[in-house]
């Protein structure tokens, strides 16, 4: 898969950072390993990477850090690397904007794996899809865009598939566990909470008051939907 920069590993152990590398780079990957969190920084800074690898635990900076200083100014893939496994931990690193985690130890084929359907999930299959359009927030799955005002609105992979399954079906409710299965093809265990996190920035992106919502309504027990065409 092309890139639009290397894959940045910022993790602190060299062994790990290593074996991550091999694996990756059987694979086509250009990759630079980093092994703290200011340095990552730094680097991300003068060359934008087109994914990062982030371990939670760093000296200096930590990963949960890293991750609120980079989702400011880039909607870059971000994979964790955890060390627990805790439901918080992980709750707290996706609502910080990461798009998956893998809990220590891991498989290095297994994460090559995630990083690959990340990147499908971040760029779909080009095809005959129309822009979907509510007012004045416009979806281009061509382009794989949203603006809202004619500004753009920078969306995480998830909050991108969140927001593209909803506005496809307007009206429709979706309940936690479809949204899920949406944004987390492969299998993945994740929490329904989380999908409570990617609607609570999808919210705040596109300047929805949940007790006046333009866009994403509540239905309460049951999940979500999109506001249908006669409550543009």
């Amino acid at each position: 898969m092309d890139l639009p920069g290397p894959i940045l590993i910022v993790e602190d152990d060299p062994n790990t950072a290593a074996l991550v590398t091999t694996y990756l780079e059987r694979e086509g990957f250009a990759v630079i390993a980093v092994h703290d969190g200011a340095e990552a920084l730094a680097l991300a800074r003068r060359k934008p990477p087109g994914f990062v690898i982030l371990d939670v635990m760093l000296p200096g900076a930590d990963g949960w850090e890293i991750c609120r200083e980079l989702r400011k100014v880039s909607d870059v893939p971000i994979l964790m690397l955890t060390a627990r496994e805790e439901e918080i931990d992980r709750v707290l690193g996706l609502s910080l904007g990461a798009d998956d985690y893998v809990v220590k130890p891991f498989s290095p084929r297994e994460l090559v794996e995630r990083v690959k359907a990340i990147l499908r999930r971040a760029r779909p299959t080009a095809g005959a899809n129309p822009s979907l359009v509510h007012g004045s927030l416009v979806l281009d799955p061509e382009k794989h865009r949203v603006t809202l005002d004619g500004r753009p609105v920078e969306l995480t992979a998830a909050e991108y598939r969140v927001l593209l399954a909803l506005m496809r079906a307007p009206g429709r409710v979706f309940s936690r566990d479809d949204l899920i299965g949406r944004i987390y093809e492969g299998g993945e265990t994740v929490v329904d909470r989380v999908i409570d996190v990617h609607i609570g920035h999808l919210r705040q992106k596109l300047g929805d008051d949940p007790a006046a919502p333009r866009f994403i309504r509540t239905v309460r027990g049951f999940g979500y939907r999109f506001a249908d065409r006669s409550e543009e």
